[in-house]
């Protein structure tokens, strides 16, 4: 069932939603949550089909915020809110609301927002595109116990993750961090099935995918080990290398569909790593509505931690962060920089410092003069004992 309401308000489409459950004979909401959607026209579409798709396994009022400031004086001075309301089959297994504001209330879409919030249930606010600096202080992320941002959708996907480390609150989280979940599964059971000391880490993906950094940062925040990032043509992250004292752990996937793990002593595995859908994604966040610790200590710990290179840095070796990203920013640009790799020198091989010439000179003229009274103490003394 499809409703359209023109110049409308927040009571008549909730007046409009009660009556589209009526006419369908359910008149229990059986929702869990409210998934508000904020998006322009253009991504619309896509946003809504992955939210229909993820509400099948968590029923929910979906709430779609397109805002309309409008072009010219005019049409921005104006105020009017238009919606579409979707209940049944064509929006999945809860409702679909798409409000469409223009003129001023673009600027108080929270005012809208919270009468069609559903009564003593969560409330997560995603953002597909152009999510804010600081969602929590947004006043739709403010209403929400979670905040989902996509730093891929980003101009800089990989400054994004600076934005967000900076600006984290709990209950913010990122499209990023769950397509990693898979990665991250597989290498955690891995170390469980050969428990070992992992001496440093190897990760290699895209230039521009913030999914390869996070695996990177969350590697070198549990592992407590050197991580370098090497730059591959994809898809995604192509593979991820633990050395250890026994050998390489590798698991590597350079199709996007299906992975090859390799543990020292054991036969290679096959294990399914398929690239997800964002429907996957959007439900896969929608399971917890607690703040994520693991993500909030990963993006934290700052992309200027991870080496980057396009070729591997051999092993054992000190890896430096780049001095122009340690001096200004906190990302170290993956396709631009050269690994810095020094080796450890020990104290006795070290060569010795060569005296500046201006000491050699002084050193020479002082010589003589030492020389010379010298021999004349050796004298006095011969004399004074009668030798």
């Amino acid at each position: 069932m499809k409703i359209d309401l023109t110049d409308t308000t927040s009571s008549k489409i909730n007046s409009a939603l009660m009556d589209a459950r009526r006419a369908s004979g359910s008149t229990a909401a059986g929702m869990v949550l409210t998934l508000v959607i904020v998006v322009d026209e253009g991504s619309a579409y896509d946003a809504l089909k992955a939210a229909n798709d993820a509400s099948r396994e968590h029923p929910s009022r979906i709430l779609a915020v397109i805002k309309r400031a409008g072009r010219s004086p005019r049409a921005r001075a104006g105020t009017r809110l238009d919606a579409e309301i979707l209940v049944g089959s064509d929006a999945g297994s809860g409702e679909t609301v798409v409000l469409r504001m223009h003129g001023e209330l673009v600027s108080h879409a929270q005012s809208v927002v919270l009468p069609l919030l559903l009564p003593d249930a969560p409330v997560v606010v995603w953002w597909p595109e152009n999510a804010p600096l600081h969602a929590a202080q947004d006043p739709l992320g403010a209403i929400a116990q979670r905040r989902i941002t996509d730093a891929v959708t980003a101009e800089s996907p990989v400054d994004q993750l600076a934005v967000r480390a900076e600006s984290y609150s709990p209950g913010d989280t990122d499209l990023a961090w769950t397509r990693i979940t898979g990665w991250r599964s597989m290498l955690a059971a891995a170390l469980d099935q050969k428990p070992t000391k992992v001496t440093s880490a190897v990760v290699e993906g895209e230039s521009y995918n913030p999914s390869v950094e996070l695996l990177g940062l969350w590697l070198h925040d549990r592992l407590r080990v050197p991580v370098d990032r090497v730059v591959s043509g994809g898809p995604g992250i192509t593979a991820v290398r633990l050395r250890t004292r026994d050998g390489e752990i590798v698991l590597d996937r350079p199709d996007g569909l299906m992975g090859t793990l390799s543990i020292p002593g054991a036969p290679d595995r096959m294990v399914a790593l398929k690239r997800r859908e964002t429907a996957e994604l959007i439900a896969e966040e929608l399971r917890r509505l607690d703040p994520d610790d693991i993500y909030a200590a990963a993006v934290r710990t700052g992309v200027k931690s991870l080496n980057t290179s396009k070729g591997r840095a051999p092993a054992g070796a000190v890896v430096e962060a780049d001095p122009a990203a340690a001096a200004g920013s906190t990302v170290v640009e993956a396709a631009v920089a050269t690994p810095m790799v020094t080796a450890k020198v020990p104290a006795a091989e070290q060569p010795a410092v060569a005296q500046p010439a201006a000491t050699k000179t002084a050193a020479a003229k002082k010589a003589p003069a030492a020389k010379k009274a010298a021999t004349t103490k050796k004298a006095t003394a011969r004399k004074r004992s009668g030798a």
